[in-house]
This record gives structure tokens, sequence and C-alpha cells, in this order.
């Protein structure tokens, strides 16, 4: 874990780096109108969605995997095989929405796939060791690694593909102020000096109702999967 993170880091430096040193070539000019408007919304959409993806895969990882010698199954492993790394797809998307001109999202998907398909296949031949015959029923009943199929992402109710708690939430919260901190303040520098105080507050409204919403979604499941775990409990002590 310590040897990813510090490969992460190392990536993120270099990315940051390029980006500050030709600002002009990957940054999206601001255009004021409705087209800036719904690439900002649905970047920040994208952006809460996977991390909400995140913390309820990590989360429901962590307390079902029986430390590392269940296989998980069930919540969002049920969607996909990899669910945090559709997170992290989500969130990177969100932020080329918002920040990046539309054909950096192909630069973004090289760096993913460089980066996540040789630990994707190393996690599947581990998990084939352990788990045997379990692990290829798993990877029939879910053939998805990482992009799920239509059906199975509107065809059932969102909570059984991601149950949240708030203690997991908590645990991640670092993270998700960090992203959201660093999008907004980039954002906001540029609406200010480009579009003015006013462009700026009516943009802020905006995503301010769609955050709104996202927090309604997250008291939401957190209800539903609180109710479920409760009913569980009581099948369980009966």
């Amino acid at each position: 874990m310590k040897k990813r993170l510090k490969i992460n880091g190392i990536i993120m430096f270099v990315a940051t780096v390029i980006l500050a040193a030709f600002p002009g070539f990957f940054y999206r000019r601001f255009t004021p109108g409705f087209m800036d408007s719904a690439l900002e919304i649905f970047g920040l959409a994208f952006i809460l969605l996977g991390q909400l993806f995140r913390v309820s895969s990590r989360g429901f990882k962590s307390e079902n995997s029986k430390n590392g010698f269940g296989l998980v199954e069930n919540g969002p492993y049920s969607l996909v095989r990899n669910p945090m790394y559709l997170g992290i797809i989500l969130i990177g998307f969100g932020v080329v929405l918002i920040l990046f001109q539309l054909w950096v999202v192909v630069i973004f998907l090289c760096f993913f796939a460089a980066r996540y398909i040789i630990l994707i296949y190393k996690e599947e031949k581990k998990l084939a060791l352990l788990f045997h015959e379990q692990y290829t029923a798993y990877c029939q009943k879910v053939p998805q690694r990482v992009f799920p199929s239509i059906n199975a992402f509107f065809n059932r109710d969102i909570h059984e593909y991601m149950p949240l708690k708030f203690t997991w939430i908590k645990k991640e919260a670092g993270s998700i102020i960090t992203v959201l901190a660093l999008v907004a303040l980039v954002e906001s520098f540029e609406d200010l000096r480009n579009g003015g105080l006013r462009v700026y507050l009516s943009e802020l409204a905006y995503l301010a109702i769609v955050f709104l919403l996202f927090l309604f979604l997250m008291v939401h499941l957190i209800n539903i999967t609180n109710k479920f775990n409760g009913a569980d409990k009581s099948k369980d002590n009966s």
C-alpha cells in the first residue's frame, strides 16, 4: 500500500508540474453561458458520485472481507469487481469537465490504464489463488471489471450497490475535502478573473444546489443502510 501511495504521489506531482507549465494548453477557456455552467454542474456531480463509490466500496470491503480472508461479492462489488477504481474514474472525469478541455479526458484514461490495468490483473491473480472456484463463479456473476452495465446500474435500487455509513464517510473526509477544495479554488479563481463576481455567484448557486442534492442522497443511503443492517441483526437474534 505504501508503494502504491508513493507511485500515486509521484504521478500527481508530475501532472501538477506539467499543468503549471502549460496552463493555456490544458485548461478550459472561460466562456460564460449555458455550456460552461452545464460542464461545471455535471463535473461536480461526477466528482461527488465518484467519492460516494470510493467511500462505499472501501467501507463495505473493510467490514466484509474478514481481514482479507473473505471474498466480497455484495454491495458495490455486485455492480463491478473494482468499484474503487470506478470511483477514481468518475472523480477524474468530473475534474476534467470542470477545469480542463474535453480532450484531456483521453489523457486521463491513458494514465489510468497505464497505472491500474496491471494492478487489476495482479489482484485478480491473487484472488483466484485464494478463493479458487468461488472467485471463478463470482467473475461469471459480475463480469464487469470497472465499468458497470447499463442494466445493472439503472435497474437496481441504488442502496443495493452503494450502501453507506457515516463512519465510512468520516474516515475518507480528508481526501473528499481536499479534492473538492482544490477544484473549487482553481475554478473560483478562473470565474472571478474572467467572469467577475456576478458570474461567480450565479454558478456558485447552481453548484450549491447540486451539492445539497448529494447531501440528501448521502443521508438517504445512510438511513437505508442502517435500516437493513438493523433488520439483519433482528433476524440473527431471532
